[in-house]
């Protein structure tokens, strides 16, 4: 009977250091271990998506308590009332903010408290419940919900502006459109731009050429009076500006050639045909317009092709328009020029030799008729006056 008794206080001490124990791990759980805590309820208006009992309750990041119950309320289904223990010596005001807030990318959600100011009165009890905390009507909603909000978002600014959307991508093909048909004259401003600004690859394998003004003309009855300027030729066509150009047939570039003018093509050309004019005999005739010097008459050049055309067989190629305007502003003669002679492609020195024959040819078509034209403007005014 002495032995059953002792095995029976045995058994009875060890239930009663099991039951001890789950005990005191309720009372730390749930009474706040070993300080004095004090209860508040955080009402939400929303989802509280990962929230559960037990959850941590942070205030400024500090942990000051942990979440005992979540409580749906029947006469509104949106709310939620979680109910949180928290240490007494936390300093809860009625301004105090109430969120939720996720540890980490994929950590479990807390609840936070985030501070308030120091003169803010503390929360009292209503209607023997715990101090209430409302919560940011926002601060259930979870990343998820959040994404597809702001994706509803853009789908409405999306609906609203289709038009001018629609307007902006038929305005950016249309741009791209034209930049792919002058893509040549796109690349050619860009490396002119480049050796400009001293930034562009240094092409020491290109040889350079130089045009050779006109020396010989036909007999010319008179050389007309009057002072002329030559400016500079506008582009108006595809025009590499600096470069000894050689074409496909299908009006691509050949790569094959790497030989370019001394300066760019136009004062190339305007320097040469200024020559011309003199070895012509004229020579009153400038680049430019000197100030204050009276000018008589204007030859104004509009360039549209210099090149070699490698075909069968190839051909060189000079196109320009050309304008004489007298001293008042009046056109005194208008012509399109457009010259081509026999080329080979062989070698750069052949392309050159084609471009000077097709340039001499005509400029001397272009002095002859400068030559008519503004001797046939002298001559009326001569035959009006008898």
């Amino acid at each position: 009977m002495e032995i059953r008794a002792r095995y029976t206080l045995i058994g009875l001490f060890t239930l009663s250091a099991i039951a001890a124990a789950f005990a005191f791990v309720y009372w730390l759980n749930h009474a706040g271990g070993l300080t004095q805590q004090s209860l508040y309820r955080a009402r939400f208006e929303n989802t509280v998506s990962g929230l559960l009992k037990g959850s941590a309750v942070l205030f400024n990041g500090i942990r000051v308590g942990e979440i005992i119950d979540l409580q749906l309320s029947p006469e509104n289904p949106k709310q939620v009332t979680a109910i949180m223990s928290v240490d007494q010596q936390t300093p809860v005001r009625s301004d105090t903010k109430v969120g939720i807030e996720f540890q980490g990318l994929m950590g479990a959600p807390v609840l936070s408290l985030n501070g308030g100011t120091s003169n803010a009165s503390p929360v009292v009890p209503t209607d023997n419940q715990p101090p209430l905390l409302s919560a940011d009507p926002d601060a259930g909603q979870n990343m998820t919900e959040a994404a597809r909000g702001v994706l509803r978002r853009i789908d409405a600014v999306v609906n609203d502006n289709a038009e001018p959307l629609r307007a902006l991508i038929a305005n950016i093909n249309t741009f791209s459109g034209a930049l792919a048909r002058n893509s040549d004259r796109v690349d050619g401003i860009l490396s002119g731009l480049e050796r400009m600004t001293g930034g562009g690859p240094q092409r020491s394998s290109a040889h350079v050429f130089d045009l050779k003004a006109v020396q010989n003309f036909p007999p010319l009855a008179t050389v007309p009076q009057g002072q002329l300027v030559v400016p500079e030729p506008d582009v108006i066509g595809n025009v590499f500006n600096d470069e000894i150009i050689v074409r496909t047939p299908a009006g691509e570039r050949s790569t094959s050639f790497q030989a370019k003018w001394p300066d760019t093509l136009t004062r190339v050309l305007q320097s040469r045909i200024v020559q011309s004019f003199e070895n012509a005999n004229y020579l009153k005739v400038l680049g430019r317009q000197p100030e204050g010097l009276k000018i008589d008459y204007q030859l104004l050049l509009d360039l549209r092709s210099f090149q070699v055309v490698a075909s069968d067989p190839s051909t060189a190629q000079f196109a320009f328009s050309a304008k004489i305007i007298g001293e008042t502003g009046e056109i005194l003669g208008a012509r399109l020029f457009e010259v081509g002679v026999p080329a080979s492609t062989s070698d750069e020195a052949s392309v050159v030799k084609a471009l000077n024959d097709v340039f001499s040819k005509a400029v001397t078509e272009l002095v002859v008729w400068t030559f008519q034209s503004v001797q046939k403007a002298q001559d009326v005014p001569a035959s009006a006056d008898r």
